[in-house]
């Protein structure tokens, strides 16, 4: 187990890897984004994108399900405090291969015994390009 005071600033955390799947993407939209370009194949392929993309919100979700993976899964998270400047930087298609990086920008230790962990995070599809970008600020024990 991770406390505050083992997390530094500039600590960078590969994050695994994750596949977005057609069935997915369409289900999780029909539930939560049901707009036309994440739900209908055919109405999409006249889109923008020339077809299904994932909802943003679908994008922040693998997002926290490889964060919390590769490192809060590890950490004494007490909870999350804040997402900032949240960007979502281009489409995620069916079949795209999502990874990134979760890097520390500020552990922040209060008399509460508790750090704020303050860190970007990013995510890329499988050519290496960003598809979201944000800043993420979670509370996590210390030892004391």
């Amino acid at each position: 187990m991770l406390y505050a005071e083992d997390l530094f600033v500039g600590d960078r955390i590969g994050l695994g890897t994750h596949t977005v799947g057609e069935d997915e993407l369409v289900d999780f939209a029909r539930s939560w984004d049901p707009q036309w370009f994440h739900t209908d194949r055919d109405a999409a392929e006249s889109g923008p994108f020339g077809g299904l993309i994932a909802s943003g919100i679908h994008t922040l979700a693998v997002a926290q399900r490889l964060t919390v993976e590769a490192a809060y899964a590890r950490w004494a998270v007490i909870a999350g405090r804040q997402l900032r400047q949240v960007r979502f930087l281009g489409p995620v298609l069916p079949g795209t291969v999502l990874t990134g990086t979760y890097v520390i920008d500020d552990v922040t230790i209060d008399d509460r015994g508790r750090g704020l962990v303050t860190a970007t995070v990013t995510l890329v599809d499988d050519e290496g390009r960003a598809v979201l970008d944000g800043t993420v600020e979670s509370f996590v024990r210390c030892r004391g």
